[in-house]
């Protein structure tokens, strides 16, 4: 074996795995508590959810807190193998007799969540796979949601794929993760993705070097000389909580 076709043999299987495509289904949950209850959800996903979902087949993906948080909301992800996977769980989840028992004894001072608002995603071409964080210091986090021109998403992943990620990166940001919703009646697919920063403060100085840069203003304006690409940015900073695994 001559060492061209040793390197290859040494390579072949961490491109295969760097190639393989997350078929995984995402469900982003939002809950909106009543007042003066955020702490209470929190301690039950703590000391019993948590733990439930894994019991039942869900992959606890992480877990944040708006920094800014007037609207007394837990924002977290799972993951599951497909659809029917994630029906199957949360109805065994629902079902079981611990959670049950939980769910009425933290509820006997009175209601918890007053809203769920829940968003079915897949992984998008561009993101990198999801890990667990290694580091000991908690980062600030940022959700951000684009909904594209109608027809634009491709076009919109692609600016990222050529320009936006490495750009981002150069400008301090790490990427989580990204996300397409699944498309629905009466609601397009958009893109949701997941940044990490020092603090909320060095978030907000990558963006603006970000925007400032030149190789961004000249990408951003070839890529909208024929129409534009994005309807609307909706942007939201979040902290860790402490269970979750990406922190």
């Amino acid at each position: 074996m001559n060492c061209r076709t040793l390197l290859i043999a040494l390579l072949f299987p961490i491109l295969s795995i760097a190639q393989q495509k997350d078929t995984k289904m995402y469900e982003l949950r939002v809950y909106y508590c009543h007042p003066g209850k955020l702490d209470d959800l929190v301690k039950r996903f703590t000391d019993h959810t948590a733990g439930l979902f894994e019991k039942h087949g869900m992959v606890n993906v992480g877990y944040w807190i708006p920094v800014d948080n007037q609207d007394n909301a837990l924002y977290y992800v799972l993951s599951f193998p497909n659809r029917e996977s994630r029906d199957k769980s949360w109805a065994a989840f629902n079902n079981d007799p611990v959670w049950k028992d939980v769910a009425k004894k933290s509820e006997e001072s009175g209601k918890i969540i007053k809203n769920i608002v829940s968003t079915f995603m897949s992984a998008a071409p561009v993101s990198p796979a999801i890990t667990k964080s290694s580091g000991k210091t908690d980062r600030s986090f940022e959700l951000r949601t684009y909904t594209p021109e109608p027809g634009r998403l491709d076009e919109l992943v692609n600016r990222f794929k050529n320009h936006s990620i490495a750009l981002l990166k150069k400008h301090g940001a790490t990427h989580i993760a990204y996300w397409i919703t699944q498309e629905e009646p009466e609601a397009p697919s958009k893109l949701i993705y997941m940044l990490a920063f020092p603090s909320v403060d060095q978030g907000k100085a990558s963006w603006d070097a970000f925007r400032k840069d030149p190789e961004w203003i000249k990408a951003k304006a070839e890529s909208e000389k024929d129409h534009p690409i994005v309807q609307k940015t909706e942007s939201i900073f979040m902290k860790p909580t402490s269970f979750s695994t990406i922190r």
